[in-house]
């Protein structure tokens, strides 16, 4: 019968060890299965969407780029070729699905395996039911401290769901959280330490999810109250402004009519000089050249 550490929920060992089930713990390891389920585990993670471009999809390359004879040169029909700089590339990856199943049977095999694997290196604990009432990460932590495992890979494995421990947890970015039921042997095999509550391994029931209730922010726990609304103070009424007596402005006195300006008479016509102008004198014709 295999044994392991058994502590209490505040993380003080107990005096006699806990001995693993019998039935499940018996001490044989598959490797070659855990292999198997490992590989599995991770071809189902990826996502498949690498691609890259063969010379058909890379846009361009459609003229030849010199003639065929004559240059001295290689001979060339496409700039898109995989040996030219730009070009398309050979066997490279193209979308797929990397889906990988195993049957059942040996997937329940390589979890028990896996357990069986932490259990003979002496790196599966055993822990009463953890108390957390609120998500509250140093009291992990200092549970972690007592363990020895700090500093650790370490995988929490619940009985049922507890809400309130997997919330402590979510900060700390070597301790992963789960129900005992879903853990699979890939997050076995990634913890150095596996933490089990004795619950997940005795006949009790699976609990439902276990909650917590949040609680009222008060002054107590350092936090300012609450501030009171503060009350409208009352508008003080300004005193009217008295009104001063406007002087009467004097009538302005009514305006003479404008003066009419005279009509300028209409300019007397020059009179024309009685000077005849003589008639202008016309050039001569010039002589032409050679005539007699």
């Amino acid at each position: 019968m295999i044994e392991a550490p058994h502590y209490t929920a505040a993380g003080a060992k107990k005096g006699g060890s806990f001995a693993l089930p019998g039935a499940y713990f018996d001490g044989d390891v598959n490797e070659a299965v855990l292999h198997q389920a490992v590989r599995t585990f991770l071809n189902n993670q990826r996502q498949g969407t690498a691609a890259t471009k063969t010379r058909s999809f890379v846009s361009g390359g459609n003229q030849k780029p010199w003639k065929q004879k004559g240059t001295g040169r290689a001979r060339a029909g496409s700039s898109r070729s995989p040996l030219w700089r730009g070009g398309g590339i050979v066997f490279g990856p193209s979308p797929r699905d990397y889906r990988t199943d195993i049957p059942r049977k040996v997937r329940l095999l390589a979890r028990r395996s896996a357990f069986n694997a932490r259990a003979a290196t002496g790196d599966l604990y055993v822990v009463e039911a953890l108390a957390f009432e609120h998500p509250k990460t140093g009291q992990l932590v200092e549970l972690l401290g007592k363990l020895g495992v700090d500093g650790r890979k370490v995988l929490i494995l619940t009985h049922g769901v507890h809400e309130a421990v997997y919330l402590s947890s979510r900060n700390l970015p070597r301790v992963d959280v789960m129900n005992y039921a879903e853990a699979t042997a890939y997050d076995v095999l990634w913890a150095d330490v596996v933490v089990v509550e004795e619950g997940a391994f005795g006949d009790e029931p699976t609990p439902a999810v276990r909650t917590f209730t949040p609680a009222p922010k008060t002054a107590a726990t350092g936090e300012r109250p609450p501030r009171a609304p503060k009350e409208a103070k009352p508008k003080a009424e300004k005193p009217a402004k008295a009104e001063k007596p406007r002087a009467e402005k004097p009538k302005a006195e009514a305006k003479k009519p404008a003066a009419k300006k005279p009509v300028k008479s209409e300019k007397a016509e020059k009179p024309k000089s009685s000077v005849a102008r003589k008639p202008a004198a016309k050039k001569p014709a010039p002589k032409k050249k050679g005539g007699k």
